[in-house]
């Protein structure tokens, strides 16, 4: 008679709690390491000539939803990470350094692509740099500014130390990068989809052009907000604490709404109004000078 027992059908046994756990704990790393592929790829497809179509948009269009899809990745990495119960110190680098390359390098090369297609070398193809006059050098210093940024920005707030006071977790010291980086990302979405909509637009009102100029005074300014320390609000987390009142979900009822009609425009205006949102707060939260007091 063998001696060996056998384990009762239809009950898990803790080797294979075990092996559901590690299997758990590998899926928030795969979906950080999705952002990584999400913003490498949208520099692969930033770097060819915007004229070329990926999958029925302008290369540059592809580029930004590239963007767009590593941001629903690093939304969801954490939370699938607390939920798992695999929280650690390494992964909370490695999302650092997911989104240096996703909201960092990519919108950054994004810029220099958009601008090079109408002011750089022949037939746009080439991309500006140090050593293509006054123009390029400014414009890839302004790259490289905006990428350096977004390291400092990720590193600060990794070396920040953690507070368990729920208020602390309100709100964010600096522009958030998936904010800077989407800010950037959308509104050249946004130029492309006008140009591609409007056609003779380019050669009637030279809106491509003019508009191709905006982008780095745009990606400067939100350079220069993720390394400030103006006080931005956490979305998410302030929903999740927020009441349920009628007034409070037509708040987020409506955006979402007027997303799935004009999701482009939505899309830029959300970003651009997050971006703005934290100068006008600070101003607002500014004491007023109060005046001298008359004599009587």
């Amino acid at each position: 008679m063998s001696n060996t027992t056998t384990e009762p059908l239809g009950q898990a046994t803790p080797r294979h709690h075990a092996r559901r756990r590690r299997a758990a704990s590998v899926l928030p790393t795969l979906l950080t390491l999705g952002n990584v592929i999400c913003g490498f790829a949208a520099i692969h497809y930033a770097a060819k000539p915007i004229d070329e179509s990926a999958f029925g948009f302008s290369t540059l269009s592809f580029a930004g939803a590239l963007v767009f899809l590593g941001m629903f990745f690093d939304a969801i990495d954490g939370t699938v990470a607390r939920l798992t119960r695999s929280t650690s110190d390494l992964g909370a680098q490695l999302d650092s350094l997911a989104d240096v390359i996703t909201f960092g390098v990519a919108p950054a090369f994004m810029t220099l692509r958009l601008v090079s297609h109408y002011y750089g070398a022949a037939e746009g193809n080439s991309i500006l740099g140090p050593a293509d006059g006054v123009w390029g050098k400014l414009l890839w210093a302004i790259a490289a500014f905006y990428v350096c940024c977004t390291a400092l920005r990720l590193a600060r707030f990794n070396a920040e130390v953690r507070s368990d006071k729920a208020e602390d977790h309100l709100y964010f010291k600096g522009l958030p990068s998936p904010g800077a980086g989407g800010t950037v990302a959308s509104l050249i979405v946004l130029h492309q989809y006008l140009l591609h909509r409007h056609a003779g637009i380019e050669e009637g009102l030279g809106f491509a052009r003019i508009a191709a100029l905006g982008i780095p005074l745009v990606t400067a300014i939100v350079g220069f907000a993720m390394v400030s320390s103006i006080r931005y609000s956490h979305f998410a987390n302030n929903i999740l604490r927020s009441r349920r009142t009628f007034p409070g979900l037509v708040r987020v009822v409506l955006p979402v709404l007027a997303a799935i009609w004009w999701p482009r425009e939505m899309l830029a205006a959300g970003f651009v109004i997050y971006a703005l949102s934290g100068p006008i707060a600070a101003l607002a939260r500014r004491p007023r000078a109060v005046g001298p007091t008359p004599q009587p």
